[in-house]
């Protein structure tokens, strides 16, 4: 087994695909520092599966894929593939040629493929591990892994030993079952809990079962009890019906005669309301105009004192205001002002025309000066330099001319290289629009596909979001119909009585005239429960009747069971008037108010009782409304929401009370509702979810689809843009060329224009040199003038310079003030029109105060006779409502007693229907009750249970006979007393077994059969752990037995191998624990020759390196790997140690293929191959040269 073949694309520096060829013996890797030969035994550990980003030297795992130069676009993805020889069958695989594929984005996503199909990291790894290369990487002898062995731990040597022998694996799986016991321990423990807690729950739930058991015995012996007693009573309400008469004619004659006198009086009443309504808008009125005109009178009154005090005020003479200067003598006095400005501006113009002649002049002499002495400078040079010779002048002359020529044909050459420069740059920059034209075409054309894949996204995502908003709604809806099918079984159960009450509802068949408990029959309008509840009070929870006699018979029952005290509503109680509304008899109420009764909905046999009951109850807002109503209505009652019930004479309230059964009835009402519409949403979002999630699958595909389209799409542009990163390359190498080329023509013009100002003034010397005669001296005199006239004219600049300033700073004083005074008059002539205007306004003022004074009294006059006339009619209107009121409320006596009368009489009538209808009523409810309770007609009711029929004997009778071997009993004729004895045995041992689970019997079985699986589960749990626990020892005993094997080889082969390195000297690896095989380190001793220390912190540099490589070594030796890689291992030692290891690499290469990174050209020497590494902008290339190497002795 060997390296066949390593291809590198996009890693690190390998920018393009680059194949290296490997074959058996040593392959060694040369070239510069900084080309990218390590980057070759980082391509392999990559691939062989390097997970840490620093063994990659990097900062993270990104950096390992190209990031581009400045020739070339940073890469989306690193490759490397790894093909390895697998002749020999050492690796576990049926193939012999393996190619081990990893690739990685920039997204950071990573792929691995062995012979092109996916695998996982842990594949690649299982299938070297057992050929010698573990996970470690310790074939791969890296630039830091010798410093590392050198200052491992001793367990970290163990590992180097652990990894060639093959015994890590089995350490890491020893390691994951020790953790998979820790869990399963958990599991355990959880599960021992588990069935604990099922133990201790099965003995009670066992018990409740077996009440169950007898429970339902019970219940069935009750409910034939019931029947029969509910049958009984059916036979005799249909009896005494039938022979019920009554005659009632003179009582409803009497009572119609009462009722026409009644509508008279009642028509008097409303006339005299009328009229009582009628005067007391006019009475208002009245008083109100009263009330104006006394308003009016207080308004005149005012007005006319205050006009007197404005006329006092306004009639005052104010002071005279003293008057300022004359505005014409101001505006004559800035006309003047303005010509003297004037006057000083003209001066002015004059100096500024002097100043600047006299500068003009000075810069003239200045210039003339200056000319005469440059002139005096070149005679003196022309004459030194022709004392100094023509020859050596005349020579830089011609020189001069020799670089200027020499410089226009170089400029000329530059113009020729610029030209074609331009001309490349042109051309690649054409070809580069033509690329990008081509590849924005294709981008448009592709457009559509990124906006189908985003628009088919988008259209996923809404719809996956559509599922999972339906999905919660879903699992909320759920939660709320079982939450509200909770609260209506627990609110059910509220509603069990036990007291008095209760015992009348559980002999409803036997109780006559029993209409029901009063908290079913009422339906009360939502937010009035509680107060309704205090409003009725101990009747909240009373059981209604039909009748007195019934009520009687009811109490008297309660006695002889002595089942406790019941509050009981009689439906035939009520007085007169109280089966229709009262509103006719009732006070008005304040907004917000409401009468007990009219939030009530009940059978109209029962309203009158109602009506009597809560005939002055008010329901109201707060305890604030409530005190005010009963200030005005003592005789009433006012209840609040909360249940606070405040009367004239007495009140209840206070922070809590306990739930009465009109609550706890419309609460499970309520509950009922809530739980159907709950389960009605249910049914429809699980049709919604069906379709939305159809939706889902459908759009997936989509997706897929538009995915797939989009992907081939994207290389198709990534191919693009390479090119177009090529071309883009080129044009700005061709720009960048034409850019030097402009460069230098221009410096070598700049130079040219150099030159010839130079060879100018070298000829002008010459010239002057051969013109001026050696004898003669420059004349000075002129250049003397010129430098006497130029302080005088800068003496004449500066005087003048001085007057113009004098000027400037008199116009600047003067200016503005013949402004400022134009505006002064203006402001004088103003302030003596406002002056003028002011005395017109105070007479005028004066005029207007004096007319309203006047006004205002004679107005007075005039309200106060009308204030008269008004108070004497408001008197009269107030006496005439006094005496209607009177009069009214003699006819609303009269009323009253005749309504009270008509009550009586309506009372007694209705009590002889109420009679009948109570009969007629009990007997529907009785059958009501058979259909309801029992689910059985009349007809079938009777047939089978009527006082005619046989009773067949108990379940418990026919089994305690059979129990004693005696025959069963024969039915027995009905007895009433009997079956009433038989139900209330059955009640009391109902009521003895307390509260019966009737779900106990399949709870028990449920838990008792998870009680068994669960047992079972943990005996094979404890079986598993067992058998794991077996395999961790089986697991030491291998990984001991081969450690030992591993380390006496490789100590073996350590002394044999350090005496090659370290001729003379000693060398041996011992263990840090010898009794503990499984845990101890591995310690390295080393004495060079001629040296005593053994410890390796005291050895040299080299001597440290040669121990690492010795122990490297000796572990390659003791347990071949088919390959190793070593990075420039050898780059610290001398000649003598490199040939030594060089040694060394010879005896390895007889059982393993070697790949070096080298510098040492002894090591390059015995290669079998050799790959040059060089790098060009940035970017890795490999040249190979297969060697034949000489035999050797």
């Amino acid at each position: 087994m060997h390296l066949k073949s390593l291809t590198v694309k996009g890693f690190k520096s390998f920018a393009s695909a680059t194949t290296l060829r490997l074959e058996p013996g040593i392959t060694c890797v040369v070239g510069p520092n900084g080309s990218g030969k390590s980057n070759v035994v980082d391509a392999i550990a990559w691939v062989l599966g390097e997970q840490g980003a620093k063994a990659l030297r990097g900062g993270k795992m990104e950096d390992v894929i190209f990031a581009g130069t400045a020739g070339r676009a940073p890469l989306g993805r690193a490759e490397v593939t790894l093909t390895i020889d697998n002749n020999d069958g050492a690796l576990p695989i049926e193939y012999t040629e393996v190619s081990i594929t990893r690739r990685m984005f920039r997204d950071g996503a990573s792929e691995y493929e062995i012979n092109g199909n996916a695998c996982r990291l842990l594949d690649i790894q299982e299938l070297l591990s057992d050929s010698g290369i573990g996970r470690e990487m310790h074939i791969i002898v890296g630039q830091g892994r010798l410093d590392a062995m050198l200052h491992a731990k001793p367990e970290d040597r163990r590992s180097f030993i652990e990894e060639a022998a093959g015994v890590l694996k089995h350490r890491k799986r020893k390691e994951k079952a020790i953790r998979k016991l820790d869990a399963m321990q958990v599991n355990l423990n959880r599960l021992g809990d588990l069935t604990t807690e099922l133990r201790r729950q099965l003995k009670p739930l066992g018990k409740q079962a077996e009440v169950a058991r007898r429970a339902a015995g019970i219940q069935a012996d009750l409910r034939d009890a019931r029947l029969r007693l509910l049958a009984d009573d059916l036979h005799t309400l249909r009896t005494t019906l039938d022979k019920e008469i009554a005659d009632e004619s003179a009582m409803r004659d009497r009572r119609q005669q009462v009722e026409e006198e009644n509508r008279e009086i009642q028509r008097w009443l409303a006339d005299l309301e009328a009229q009582h309504a009628e005067d007391a808008p006019l009475l208002q009125a009245a008083q109100d105009a009263w009330y104006k005109l006394s308003t009016l009178q207080e308004r005149f009154r005012s007005t006319e004192q205050l006009a007197t005090e404005r006329l006092r005020h306004l009639a005052a003479t104010p002071d005279e205001e003293r008057p300022g200067r004359d505005p014409e003598m101001i505006e004559a006095e800035a006309e003047r002002i303005r010509e003297q400005e004037e006057e000083l501006r003209e001066a002015l113009t004059e100096d500024q025309m002097r100043l600047a002649e006299a500068v003009e002049q000075r810069q003239d002499l200045e210039r003339q000066l200056a000319a005469a002495e440059g002139a005096l400078r070149a005679a003196a040079k022309a004459i030194a330099d022709r004392r100094e010779g023509l020859a050596k002048l005349t020579g830089n002359v011609n020189a001069a001319r020799a670089r200027t020529s020499s410089a226009d044909e170089e400029i000329e050459r530059l113009a020729v290289a610029h030209t074609d420069a331009l001309m490349r740059a042109e051309a690649a920059q054409a070809e580069v629009d033509l690329v990008a034209a081509e590849s924005s075409e294709a981008d448009r054309d592709n457009a559509g596909l990124d906006a189908r894949h985003d628009e088919a996204v988008a259209a996923h995502d809404r719809a996956a979001a559509v599922v999972r908003e339906l999905s919660d709604a879903e699992r909320a809806a759920e939660k709320d119909a079982a939450s509200w099918k909770a609260r209506e079984e627990a609110l059910a159960l509220g509603l069990k009585r036990k007291d008095g009450a209760g015992a009348l509802l559980a002999k409803a068949g036997q109780v006559p005239g029993l209409l029901g408990s009063l908290a079913s029959l009422l339906t009360v309008r939502p937010g009035y429960e509680v107060a309704l509840a205090a409003a009725l009070g101990g009747l909240a929870d009373a059981v209604a009747l039909s009748g007195v006699d019934e009520a009687v018979e009811a109490m008297r029952t309660l006695k002889i069971a002595d089942a406790g005290r019941a509050d009981l509503v009689v439906a035939g109680s009520a007085g007169p008037g109280m089966r229709g509304p009262l509103t006719s008899l009732r006070p008005d109420l304040p907004e917000g108010a409401v009468w007990a009764p009219e939030v009530i909905d009940c059978p109209e046999q029962i309203r009158p009782a109602l009506n009597r009951v809560l005939r002055d109850v008010v329901l109201v807002a707060d305890l604030t409304a409530a005190a005010k109503l009963i200030a005005e209505n003592a005789e009433l009652r006012a209840v609040t929401p909360e249940g606070d019930v405040l009367g004239a004479y007495a009140a209840a309230g206070g922070s809590s009370k306990a739930t009465s059964y009109i609550e706890v009835q419309a609460a499970v009402d309520e509950a009922k509702a809530k739980r159907a519409a709950a389960e009605q949403a249910i049914a429809e979002l699980k049709e919604q979810l069906g379709a939305a999630r159809a939706e889902v699958a459908e759009l997936k595909q989509v997706v897929n689809q538009a995915a797939s389209e989009k992907r081939a799409a994207e290389g198709e542009r990534n191919a693009a843009a390479r090119r177009l990163a090529e071309l883009g390359a080129a044009a700005r190498s061709a720009k960048a060329e034409s850019e030097r080329l402009g460069a230098s023509r221009q410096k070598a013009e700049a130079a040219r224009e150099t030159d010839l100002m130079r060879l100018a003034e070298l000829e002008e010397r010459l010239r002057l040199a051969e013109d001026t005669p050696l004898d003669e001296e420059p004349s000075t005199e002129e250049r003397d003038q010129l430098a006497a006239m130029v302080p005088q004219a800068r003496q004449n600049e500066m005087e003048v310079r001085l007057a113009v300033r004098t000027a400037e700073e008199r116009v600047s004083s003067i200016a503005g003030r013949a402004d400022s005074l134009m505006r002064q008059a203006n402001a004088e002539r103003q302030a003596r029109e406002r002056a003028a205007a002011r005395r017109e306004a105070r007479a005028r003022g004066a005029k207007i105060a004096q007319a309203v004074a006047l006004g205002a009294a004679g107005a007075l006059e005039r309200v106060a006779v009308s204030l008269a006339a008004a108070a004497e009619h408001r008197d009269e209107l107030a006496q005439a409502r006094t005496s209607r009121e009177a009069e009214l409320q003699e006819v609303r006596a009269t009323a009253k007693r005749l309504v009270a009368e008509l009550e009586r009489l309506t009372s007694e009538v209705h009590r002889d229907e109420m009679a009948r209808a109570e009969q007629r009523m009990r007997i529907d409810q009785l059958e009501a009750k058979a259909a309801e309770d029992f689910s059985l007609d009349v007809e079938t009711l009777i047939s089978e249970y009527g006082p005619d029929q046989l009773v067949p004997p108990t379940q418990a009778d026919v089994a305690l006979a059979e129990k004693d071997g005696k025959p069963v009993p024969e039915p027995v004729p009905f007895h009433r007393p009997t079956q009433e004895k038989r139900a209330n045995k059955a009640e009391r041992d109902l009521t003895l077994l307390g509260k019966v689970n009737p779900l106990a019997l399949e709870e028990f079985a449920a838990l008792e059969e998870r009680y068994k699986f669960l047992s079972d589960q943990l005996e094979d749990l404890k079986a598993t752990r067992k058998d794991l626990l077996t395999v961790v020892k089986d697991v030491d005993d291998r990984i001991l037995e081969v450690f030992t094997s591993a380390f006496e080889d490789t100590a073996r082969e350590f002394q044999t191998v350090f005496q090659v390195l370290f001729p003379g000297g000693e060398g041996r690896l011992v263990l840090t624990d010898p009794e503990d095989m499984l845990t101890t380190g591995v310690e390295v001793e080393a004495r060079p020759p001629g040296k005593k220390i053994k410890r390796l912190s005291l050895l040299s540099g080299g001597e440290r390196s040669l121990t690492a490589v010795a122990m490297l070594c000796a572990i390659f030796r003791a347990r071949p790997s088919p390959f190793y890689i070593m990075d420039e291992v050898e780059a610290a030692l001398d000649d003598v140690n490199l040939g030594r290891l060089i040694t060394l690499f010879r005896q390895l290469r007889e059982k393993s293929q070697l790949l070096i990174i080298t510098h040492q050209k002894r090591t390059m020497e015995v290669a079998d191959a050799l790959y040059g590494v060089t790098m060009r902008a940035g970017v890795t290339q490999v040249i190979s040269q297969r060697l034949v190497r000489e035999e050797e002795d």
